[in-house]
């Protein structure tokens, strides 16, 4: 399993647009084959940072995924969201292997 977490510098002032564009990128997540453990948006202290995590049964499964970006209408209608409102300033993605609890 690979996970991507991506930190997410936004627009305070935006953030009702950040949420629909993180609704749409959760929902695509799941249609495609990932699965997203959610966006963590600012509640105390910094107001301009939010994460997301997902993750993918593979990095070969999360570059499938990735391969739509900018040709799929349902990925290019998501990132209008972002585009048109200014919600996100900045982003970086970085992938980690989970480690998780066992029984």
């Amino acid at each position: 399993m690979i996970t991507c977490v991506v930190h997410y510098t936004i627009d305070p002032g935006q953030i009702e647009a950040f949420e629909r564009f993180a609704r749409e990128w959760m929902r695509l997540v799941a249609r495609h084959g990932g699965m997203h453990h959610g966006y963590f948006l600012p509640a105390e202290g910094a107001s301009d940072r939010a994460e997301a995590l997902f993750s993918f049964e593979s990095l070969a499964a999360y570059e499938r995924y990735r391969a739509r970006f900018g040709t799929d209408p349902e990925f290019v209608a998501a990132d209008r969201i972002r585009d048109e409102s200014g919600c996100v300033l900045r982003y970086e993605r970085t992938f980690m292997r989970p480690l998780l609890p066992t029984d």
